[in-house]
């Protein structure tokens, strides 16, 4: 099936096969920023689909990067991109400004890679972006020496380029996003930077700096880099999205009978946490590490159904988790209880995903009960399914779908469209999957 704004999810008894889910969309940001400040040409295969990305690459675009595209010699149906890195300094001022669309990624690191441009930078969002917090990243940013005016701390903001110098900075709230966009200003800056986190968060761009010939002092809680460091131009092969993956290995664990293979994703450490809570569920997990991984870990995830039990989530494991907590809230409503503290973030991400997820389930049937950190789910009672609205929200468009798979009757979902920011085949995949 073919998503519009609307599309309606039956129930289905089972869920089967192998899959393969698009490029990672994190790692995916990370190479295509890091190989535009590179000298050469960089090569990236898997490329993740979505408009995030496309964002992006528009935006390196418009800063006069060169970018192209050609199916793989290996497989047909895979883009192998080639980017013409500029080097540190040499991106061009962009003229009518950067349109980040709904990526708060392509915003906030090109925050960081503009804070010492030398010269001025607009950049605006859509609708749901401009409701997103920037002071977390202005505030270290403008630390460091960078002029960045916002509009009371949210987009439309102006990145003026300046001189930096190096700090020691402690993240006062674990984001991978904001950590990404010191480490990148600190390219730039004098002196060295250094960003302690009290929670880890994802660390793709330490990887991914690395990749590209960037020495990275990683230690217990910190990350530094000096300044003035070339970049070398990197093949970087994206894997599987493991976000994405979620959602199917939640289906797998909601209905009896089900299994699902998934190849080919990514099984970094500061990604999988998900895994670890379908275990505690009741579900049959197996990994599989490919022994050809390179900067990122990856192979194969094997989920089976089993019994569901009782889960509890920890303010320390939110960080690992965040992405993939709605996935996890659709599997709860099959069964057992979910309880979810300590998850704040989930309220300024595409959209307020706590208010916007207890409403779409509450309209299917859920018991669900709304913190203002987070959530608790009670799944003793089956789905009756209904008309939800994903509010503009990829996340929450799988996860109203995978949550429908259990209900006594269809569920239709508006703003099903919200899907091609991450994941356009989703609702394809799903149809072809269950029986």
């Amino acid at each position: 099936m073919t998503p519009g704004n609307t599309i309606t999810v039956r129930p289905a008894r089972r869920i089967s096969g192998v899959v393969r889910v698009p490029g990672d969309k994190s790692i995916s940001h990370r190479a295509l920023i890091l190989a535009a400040l590179a000298e050469g040409r960089s090569e990236i295969v898997n490329l993740a689909p979505g408009d995030d990305c496309r964002a992006t690459l528009d935006c390196l675009r418009r800063l006069g990067v060169g970018v192209s595209s050609a199916a793989s010699p290996d497989d047909g149906n895979t883009l192998r991109w080639q980017i013409d890195g500029v080097g540190l300094s040499g991106l061009r001022p962009a003229s009518d400004g950067l349109d980040a669309q709904n990526s708060g990624t392509t915003a906030r690191l090109l925050m960081g890679v503009l804070a010492a441009s030398g010269f001025s930078t607009r950049i605006c969002g859509d609708n749901s972006l401009q409701r997103r917090p920037m002071r977390r990243v202005v505030e270290p940013l403008a630390l460091m020496g960078a002029h960045i005016a916002t509009t009371e701390g949210l987009l439309p903001a102006v990145v003026t380029g300046s001189p930096l110098h190096g700090i020691d900075y402690a993240l006062p709230i674990p984001s991978a996003q904001v950590k990404s966009a010191i480490l990148l200003a600190g390219l730039s800056a004098s002196g060295v930077t250094i960003v302690r986190e009290p929670i880890a968060t994802r660390d793709h761009t330490e990887r991914s700096l690395g990749a590209f010939g960037v020495e990275v002092e990683v230690g217990p809680g910190m990350v530094a880099v000096a300044g003035g460091q070339r970049l070398s131009a990197a093949r970087i092969s994206v894997p599987g999205d493991p976000s994405s993956a979620a959602f199917w290995a939640a289906a797998a664990a909601a209905l009896p009978g089900s299994s699902i293979e998934i190849r080919d994703v990514g099984l970094n450490p500061t990604r999988i946490g998900f895994l670890r809570v379908l275990q505690r569920f009741g579900a049959t997990v197996v990994t599989r590490e490919s022994p050809e991984a390179d900067v990122e870990a990856r192979g194969t995830i094997r989920v089976s159904h089993r019994a569901l039990g009782d889960v509890v989530v920890e303010p320390s494991e939110v960080p690992g988790l965040i992405d993939e907590l709605p996935a996890l809230a659709a599997l709860a409503t099959h069964g057992g209880r979910f309880t979810v503290t300590g998850a704040a973030e989930l309220r300024v991400k595409e959209s307020d995903r706590i208010a916007a997820l207890a409403r779409g389930l509450r309209l299917m049937g859920a018991d669900i009960e709304e913190a203002p950190d987070g959530f608790r789910i009670e799944g003793a009672a089956r789905l009756r399914g209904g008309a939800v609205d994903a509010g503009g929200d990829h996340r929450l468009a799988m996860a109203f779908a995978i949550a429908a798979l259990g209900a006594t009757g269809p569920t239709t979902i508006t703003g099903a469209d919200a899907i091609s920011v991450s994941y356009p085949d989703f609702f394809d995949v799903l149809e072809s999957m269950c029986a």
